[in-house]
């Protein structure tokens, strides 16, 4: 009989809005059970200096000390998740720290997440696994999505083929087929990201708030053609994307409400993008992710799919929870030296597991 264990999971997501915590308890295959979980978001001062360490070749000791930043605000959060489920900490077993993503180029096997699962184990004396994707990079993998096998296990008692749908800062898909090894996963493109950054320096908005001015604007078709227009577009799968591979210019001239139209149906349009590459069309989308709650977008998917699209939560699951979630179960994965990732998810070239982890100064 293989040890449940009750891991947390913690994601700073390429949104760029804060920290996503949950706890689960888990054997790191079937077994799942879903508890707590909590969203702490960045103070805007912390959020622009992590956004300024975006990219590659950006100043190393700024770097160091948002890590540390970042770190700390992790280990507070696990407090506050803690209190909050009523849970002390010698009573979690593992933290799944994911970090947050800095610069990815698998195509170059670099990929870059910030992190201290040292500290982070000091900090909060439960053990620590971190740095999920760079041994999946460093053999030829994408390094990304690595969410899929934690759908597998939530969704071994649904009708198959599906695809779940996270619409964070980058939208990737995961499709289940019939067969436990039918899991095939990528990056399509933008999810949130774009629609983000235009807002922001358009408004005081941080984000299109219920899609509100996408739904007031007009798609320019000229310019989603031009977006659309990227190489990445043409690479099979599987394949992953860094934050920054597209740029905004192709709407600079558009006013505010066409420009999150036009961004808003890009999103649409990548994601339909990857319907003819899966093996079988899926039944219908799961949806999760902060992009779930924007009206428009879900809209434009639903035309473009024309297929059932609808938020995890019509299947039980917490869309706000799920990325979190998903990397505790990694740790326990990880502990276990079961794969993380799979040829039909990264594109490495066996099954493969990963991460690295930190004891804590308070051994259990």
């Amino acid at each position: 009989m293989v040890d449940v264990v009750t891991t947390i999971g913690l994601m700073s997501g390429t949104s760029l809005d804060g920290v996503d915590a949950a706890v689960i308890e888990t054997d790191g295959r079937e077994q799942v059970k879903t508890g707590p979980a909590v969203t702490v978001a960045y103070h805007l001062e912390f959020r622009e200096r992590l956004r300024a360490c975006l990219g590659e070749g950006k100043d190393a000791a700024l770097i160091a000390e948002v890590e540390r930043e970042l770190t700390e605000l992790h280990a507070e959060v696990v407090g506050r998740l803690l209190a909050h489920s009523g849970r002390k900490a010698a009573e979690i077993d593992l933290i799944g720290f994911h970090g947050h993503t800095l610069f990815h180029a698998p195509e170059r096997r670099y990929t870059h997440q910030i992190g201290d699962g040292a500290l982070l184990a000091q900090r909060t004396g439960i053990p620590v696994v971190n740095d999920f994707r760079s041994a999946d990079v460093a053999a030829g993998g994408q390094g990304a999505p690595l969410v899929p096998l934690y759908h597998r296990a939530l969704a071994a008692r649904l009708e198959r083929p599906l695809v779940v749908l996270n619409l964070g800062g980058v939208a990737n898909v995961t499709w289940l087929g019939q067969g436990e090894d039918e899991v095939l996963a990528c990056d399509t493109g933008p999810g949130n990201a774009l629609i983000d950054d235009w807002v922001w320096a358009r408004t005081v908005q941080r984000y299109d708030l219920d899609g509100e001015l996408a739904a007031a604007g007009r798609v320019d078709q000229a310019a989603l053609a031009g977006l659309l227009d990227h190489p990445y577009f043409r690479q099979p799968l599987p394949k992953s994307l860094d934050r920054g591979a597209f740029r905004i210019g192709q709407v600079a001239r558009l006013g505010t409400e066409d420009g999150a139209a036009t961004l808003a149906a890009f999103t649409a349009a990548a994601v339909a993008a990857v319907v003819p590459l899966l093996p079988q069309a899926p039944l219908r989308w799961l949806v999760t992710g902060g992009g779930r709650h924007n009206p428009t977008l879900m809209g434009m998917l639903r035309e473009r799919l024309q297929v059932k699209v609808v938020p995890v939560e019509a299947v039980g699951w917490d869309g706000d929870a799920l990325e979190a979630q998903a990397f505790a179960y990694l740790a326990a994965r990880s502990r276990l030296g079961l794969p993380l990732s799979l040829p039909g998810t990264t594109g490495v070239p066996v099954p493969l597991t990963g991460g690295r982890f930190h004891m804590s100064s308070c051994p259990k």
